[in-house]
């Protein structure tokens, strides 16, 4: 849940700290007073794009810094730890973002620096938006077929069925492509018989490859490497080296030995110097002999040589790539050796591909009908509360004459807001106030299965009111009862039923106007006035008291 919200600078807000509890807050205040500031800083948090016009005038910068409790963190923590990002403590997760005027954005996540794509992705787990738009939505079938999956729990046999449609579709492709290929003239595919053995003479492994551009580094520097390697072996071994000064010395160490026996240790250690020059000299005159390539040697080294590095410009910079390329070189003579029995073959994977994704779009069809009625009944019910006593809600599922991507069948939300008529496609049917309480009857639905522990209701009780209002209220706190709910309304009644109370002012009586965000729910009065205000006037004895009965019920 969201615990605290900070917020400096942002449009005509110069700062706030609101504290929040868990349950139902209700945000009000005038029309144009400024409460899509409390949102935007949400959305900031969120992950969403802005551009610097957000920040307040004369101000160098704005911020949001918001601290979000879970109680059990390990599916944040697994998040944050492949984002590479530090753990919360005590579940709590800190998110700061500042946007300054004159300098590039910083994000930071539990402290370490985070980029907009990290809020978005952590944004998933914790908010959930619901705008004015949210009901509109409701007109697309996507939309729909979206919420009966939910509702349905259909998220596996989607994915299921999902994932042997893509193998149908990749089988599909693979077959266009070959036959959009043309059959190869002998000279071609002799081209590419050539391609594929000058690849395969180069024994194509990572050790291989080694092995040959050490010996080509070494062929190509061996004049310098065997005069070095014969200097070498001379200051060892030669008749001026060091091995012929070490048995003089070592001569005089056995002397040393004769005299005094306790030396006889050194005089070893001496010997073993002597020897260890001597075996030395000789690995370094056996290098400069191997040093020494013959000519057919060289041109053959060389020759592979200039193949592997044609091949690298030619079909990629690295040995996967090469790889790579020799594998299409080989499938290509493949399914020229015989195009007949490729396609063959691929028809049968295509047909048993088919059938595999037909099957799971089957069991995928059946969870959705079971669920589109169980969805139809009990949204009749919720849409009954808020207003339509006689109305009918069905949902239909859709065959379709082909496979696609989300399946066999699509969804059709049907609606008749009155008795005696006939239900209807949604767009065909419903007013902006139908399609809002439609909408509400089905997030009630299906608040439980969402998971994110924050959601925020931006004026989806627009257009409607009266006693379908305090339904609305109802609703907001049934949706509280698992979850955070924050909701910006102009509802009297649906305000009253909220346990937290946030209003929003603005003061123009200054030389600029300011936002001021204030919690009122720990006085009574305030609600009160508040309540009284949205109910037409703050100071009438009968909106007090109207007021005074809504937060009494």
């Amino acid at each position: 849940m969201l615990q605290s919200l900070r917020i400096r600078n942002l449009a005509l807000l110069e700062e706030v700290a609101l504290d929040f509890e868990a349950g139902f807050t209700a945000v009000t205040g005038e029309t144009g007073a400024g409460k899509s500031i409390l949102l935007g800083a949400l959305s900031l948090l969120a992950g969403e794009r802005a551009d610097k016009t957000i920040i307040r005038q004369g101000a160098a910068s704005c911020e949001a810094e918001a601290a979000l409790f879970f109680e059990d963190a390990r599916a944040i923590d697994a998040v944050l730890a492949g984002l590479d990002l530090p753990p919360c403590e005590d579940g709590v997760l800190i998110l700061k973002r500042s946007l300054p005027r004159d300098k590039a954005p910083k994000i930071t996540v539990n402290g370490g620096l985070a980029t907009l794509s990290t809020l978005q992705r952590l944004g998933e787990h914790w908010v959930d938006f619901h705008g004015p738009s949210e009901p509109r939505r409701l007109l697309k079938e996507s939309c729909q077929l979206e919420l009966l999956d939910l509702f349905g729990r259909a998220g596996a046999p989607l994915a299921g069925y999902q994932s042997g449609y893509r193998a149908w579709r990749d089988l599909l492709a693979e077959r266009e492509r070959i036959a959009q290929e043309t059959k190869l003239s002998p000279d071609q595919i002799e081209f590419l018989q050539n391609q594929l053995a000058r690849i395969d003479a180069l024994e194509l492994t990572d050790e291989a490859i080694e092995t040959l551009e050490r010996d080509f580094a070494r062929m190509s520097r061996s004049q310098e490497l065997i005069a070095l390697a014969e200097t070498l072996a001379s200051g060892l071994t030669g008749d001026d080296g060091m091995q012929g000064r070490i048995a003089a010395l070592l001569r005089e160490a056995r002397q040393v030995e004769a005299i005094d026996a306790a030396s006889r240790s050194l005089a070893e250690r001496l010997a073993s110097v002597a020897v260890e020059l001597n075996d030395l000299g000789v690995e370094f005159s056996a290098l400069g002999q191997q040093l020494h390539f013959d000519p057919e040697q060289a041109e053959a080294l060389t020759a592979r040589m200039n193949t592997w590095l044609e091949m690298k410009r030619k079909h990629g910079g690295d040995l996967p790539t090469v790889l790579a390329a020799r594998e299409d070189l080989r499938r290509r003579l493949e399914v020229q050796g015989d195009l007949e029995g490729t396609m063959l073959c691929l028809e049968k994977q295509i047909a048993d591909a088919e059938r595999a994704a037909k099957k799971e779009a089957a069991a995928l069809r059946s969870v959705r009908e079971k669920a589109a009625k169980e969805l139809a009944k009990v949204a009749v019910r919720g849409i009954a509360q808020l207003g339509f006593q006689k109305a009918d809600f069905q949902v239909r599922v859709v065959p379709l004459g082909a496979l696609g991507a989300t399946g066999d069948c699509g969804c059709e939300f049907l609606f008749s807001p009155n008795l005696g008529e006939a239900s209807l496609p949604l767009n065909r049917v419903a007013s902006s106030g139908e399609l809002a309480r439609v909408m509400l009857a089905l997030k009630t639905v299906l608040a439980d299965l969402d998971g994110v522990p924050l959601l925020v209701f931006d004026e989806v009780d627009a257009n409607v009111g009266g006693e379908v209002g305090r339904v609305v209220g109802e609703k907001m706190a049934a949706i509280a009862k698992n979850h955070q709910v924050l909701c910006v309304t102009h509802l009297p009644q649906v305000a009253a039923q909220a346990t937290c109370h946030l209003v929003v002012t603005k003061d123009q009586s200054k030389d600029r106007a300011v936002v001021a965000i204030e919690a009122i729910q720990a006085s009574r009065k305030a609600r009160v006035t508040e309540l009284a205000r949205m109910l037409g006037d703050s100071r009438a004895k009968s909106a007090l008291a109207h007021a005074e009965e809504l937060l009494g019920r």
